[in-house]
């Protein structure tokens, strides 16, 4: 991993710790590694978190959400129900064959996904949901690449530490959610404007 990831790595795996949350990361051996990178075309930066930080169970906590995220023994299996490596046209709902899901929300079942048609210099994309089960897809921006993705996740998640783990009044949310602005606006002004985390 490169220093920007790993940092945003340790401080989300730190959070985890200090909530006293389960979670369990691993290191895919390079050899796997290297065969999911070729089948699924997996963006660098991803591919490195897949390999210092393997997500074997884990699953973030705030009150508007929870992300539950794709081991990477699951990662190509949890792409076929989407269509990835089909040769085809996308799916009538909008699916497209570039885009990777990395989690699911844990209260919806939404993906979150990469969007590596739009992968930068640094080998990093989009990542985005949309609603499932409304028919054609709608893509929201969560962050503008995965790096700020799991930043955000940490920020999102030491904020969540003074609220109720599980769902919270309308008032509670709109604090949270208010909270959450500033800190947004540091790490990815676009995702922040993007709306999806407020």
């Amino acid at each position: 991993m490169d220093s920007d990831l790993a940092e945003s790595v340790s401080a989300w795996r730190e959070v985890f710790v200090r909530r006293g949350l389960p979670a369990s990361f691993g290191q895919v051996p390079a050899p796997l590694l290297a065969e999911l990178r070729r089948r699924l075309a997996l963006p660098e930066r991803y591919a490195a978190f897949l390999g210092g930080a393997d997500p074997v169970d884990v699953e973030t906590v705030t009150p508007t959400e929870r992300i539950r995220f794709i081991p990477a023994a699951d990662l190509e299996s949890e792409q076929i129900g989407y269509g990835a490596g089909s040769t085809e046209t996308p799916a009538a709902s909008g699916w497209r064959r570039s885009w990777i899901v990395v989690a699911h929300s844990a209260l919806l079942g939404d993906p979150y996904f990469l969007d590596t048609e739009r992968a930068d210099a640094e080998g990093d994309c989009p990542v985005m949901t949309a609603m499932s089960g409304k028919g054609a897809l709608k893509p929201v921006l969560c962050a503008s690449s995965f790096e700020r993705f799991v930043r955000i996740l940490a920020a999102t998640m030491e904020l969540g530490a003074g609220f109720a783990a599980e769902a919270t009044d309308e008032d509670d949310e709109a604090i949270f959610r208010e909270a959450v602005s500033p800190k947004l606006k540091t790490i990815d002004a676009a995702a922040l404007r993007a709306g999806h985390w407020t």
